[in-house]
């Protein structure tokens, strides 16, 4: 699933081909639950809008347009955002890929935008449909954005420690509270707890304030270098110019079960909190 550093990268990227654009077209699937408000009204309450900033808190994207109302976009767990002319084997079937064509909208391409001038069209594609797209219009909130968090970019260790200490759940699956910090999904939670060397499973709770200080830092750390590295192309997750992020290649124990850990060259161990995959080094990690 794209975390924080995605969806940023994204965000980055495609405001230069989206803010200050008329949307002249809005072409969409067949209604399912992918579109949060139906298709037909996006077509006719975006066409003529022009988008004048392109917002993100937590996982969340939030188009604001011209008329006062927001545009929201989550990408789920393989929803992919790009424009026009990207090029890459994960934005092509299976039976596509080795092909030297670039990519044409199909059956997943659930939302396309077209713009007054021309120039590149934007699309949202989503295999699995677990990403969303809802309109809230000018003055008007929803709850997906009143019960999220502090962006994790934001937070500082004081929000961390205040949610822990009546609590006794691991702090990972803390750490994954989109209510507590908002933006930080599996990958960049392990590599937090592990610059901060604390383990997954250790109960909230016993989490020390100095800890909990030390947890945000390693995860603003590790989200901002994915950042600058385009994030983490693992599965489906592609720029909005189809190339693939490169901090897959800088992770230190996410996905790494059974290596070496980078510090003490301990086996990295796998276990599974709350059904959520998690690696840690249980020598570094206490």
């Amino acid at each position: 699933m794209p975390e924080l550093p995605e969806v940023e990268v994204t965000r980055r990227r495609i405001a230069k081909l989206l803010v200050g654009r008329k949307i002249s077209r809005v072409l969409t699937t067949k209604p399912s639950y992918f579109f949060l408000t139906k298709p037909t009204r996006l077509q006719q309450e975006l066409l003529g809008r022009t988008v004048k900033r392109l917002d993100r808190h937590g996982k969340y994207l939030l188009a604001r347009l011209d008329s006062g109302a927001t545009l929201l976009l989550h990408l789920g767990m393989t929803g992919q955002l790009f424009a026009e002319g990207a090029t890459s084997v994960r934005l092509l079937r299976v039976a596509e890929r080795g092909a030297k064509t670039g990519f044409s909208p199909d059956q997943h391409t659930h939302l396309q935008l077209e713009f007054e001038g021309g120039g590149p069209r934007i699309f949202f594609r989503d295999v699995r449909k677990f990403g969303k797209v809802l309109l809230v219009h000018a003055g008007k909130s929803d709850a997906r954005l009143d019960k999220l968090g502090i962006d994790a970019l934001k937070a500082e260790g004081e929000h961390l420690h205040e949610a822990a200490r009546a609590r006794k759940i691991p702090i990972k699956t803390l750490l994954l509270d989109q209510g507590v910090i908002a933006g930080i999904g599996n990958i960049y939670a392990d590599e937090a707890l592990f610059l901060a060397r604390v383990r997954p499973e250790r109960p909230a709770n016993r989490v020390t304030r100095e800890e909990s200080i030390a947890i945000v830092a390693a995860a603003q750390q590790v989200m901002r270098r994915s950042i600058r590295t385009g994030g983490s192309s693992i599965s489906d997750y592609v720029n909005p110019d189809g190339s693939d992020g490169g901090y897959q290649k800088e992770r230190r124990v996410y996905g790494r079960e059974g290596e070496p850990c980078p510090s003490c060259g301990a086996a990295i161990v796998r276990v599974v909190i709350a059904t959520r995959s998690s690696c840690y080094c249980p020598s570094c990690q206490r």
